[in-house]
């Protein structure tokens, strides 16, 4: 079996994976199309020692069900939280929180940067027939855009700030959208203001932001300067949603936190079925944000493509 090899922080192609062995309660996948995470780039820089398979964002077509028939032939895009179902997170209902959760392709998983994956079969989300592999395989991000909403009460009086208009930001402006806040995305760079502009949400850069603040802002950059960019524009008693994950540290005053009385809140990942749902209706639209598509072949390219300032959503089909 084909696919790319992360160790030691380097990426490696290689032609001679097993072919994954599957549990009881697990069904092989094959992979159809993957993208390209920030997060899969931000552990070439270190922000997780995982040594597999890398990839998370995937759809794909059960190759062998294992048992489970009604899901031979199905195409499914799956949770990347492969949950205990026993520890009190999982007792709880919050199996992506499991005590003992592996993640795929992230820890003690290998993922879908492959020919074939696994899953186990409560992970798995049938895609009905008319949504194209292009849109599902924008689930896993789209559900974490829309996580925020799980957690945060969105008026449309509100004012908004998300800070970053990367590949997870520009889901996010749209799951914000729908509320009818009075939103606002901070860019860098004119390619994503275009888009959103298309969208109908206002695009700016953050030097015209001074003296502004708002009673949500959202923190999606993937960088300390954004996390300091977004406490700046956080109003007293307001709420700050950190959506990136990073290598490396960032510099945090508590103390101004305490004194103004900020609501922090980790955001991480969504429903599926969901996100799914968002892609197929058109709440979430996906086609302006595909930068490329690669070979699995040609994985590395695809990797250095993706690492690339500005580019947006890059996708391998195996």
């Amino acid at each position: 079996m084909k696919g790319l090899w992360l160790e030691d922080r380097e990426m490696t192609f290689r032609t001679d994976f097993p072919m994954p062995v599957l549990d009881s309660d697990e069904v092989l996948i094959k992979v159809l199309m993957t993208g390209i995470c920030s997060t899969d780039l931000e552990m070439l820089r270190g922000y997780y020692p995982f040594t597999g398979i890398p990839g998370h964002e995937f759809v794909g077509q059960v190759a062998d069900a294992n048992g489970h028939s009604k899901l031979q032939g199905k195409r499914v895009i799956g949770d990347i939280n492969i949950s205990c179902g026993e520890c009190e997170r999982c007792l709880h209902q919050e199996p992506s929180q499991c005590m003992r959760r592996r993640t795929l392709g992230i820890f003690d998983y290998n993922g879908v940067f492959a020919e074939f994956c696994k899953l186990p079969v409560k992970n798995l989300t049938i895609v009905p027939d008319p949504v194209s592999d292009f849109l599902a395989v924008f689930t896993e991000p789209t559900a974490a855009a829309l996580r925020i909403l799980d957690q945060v009460q969105v008026k449309p009086s509100d004012r908004v700030i998300l800070v970053g208009a990367g590949r997870l930001g520009l889901l996010i402006a749209q799951a914000l959208k729908n509320t009818g806040c009075d939103l606002k995305v901070v860019v860098r760079r004119p390619e994503p203001a275009t888009i959103l502009e298309g969208w109908g949400i206002r695009a700016v850069y953050a030097d015209a932001l001074k003296d502004e603040l708002a009673d949500i802002v959202v923190e999606a950059t993937g960088s300390p300067e954004g996390f300091e960019l977004s406490r700046s524009l956080t109003r007293a008693r307001g709420t700050l949603v950190l959506k990136s994950t990073f290598a490396g540290d960032v510099n945090l005053n508590l103390s101004k936190l305490v004194v103004d009385e900020i609501t922090l809140i980790g955001s991480r990942c969504g429903n599926y079925p969901a996100g799914l749902r968002a892609l197929a209706s058109g709440l979430v639209q996906v086609g302006e944000m595909v930068d490329s598509v690669y070979s699995l072949d040609e994985g590395l390219k695809a990797i250095e493509r993706a690492s690339q300032p500005g580019v947006l959503k890059v996708l391998i089909r195996p």
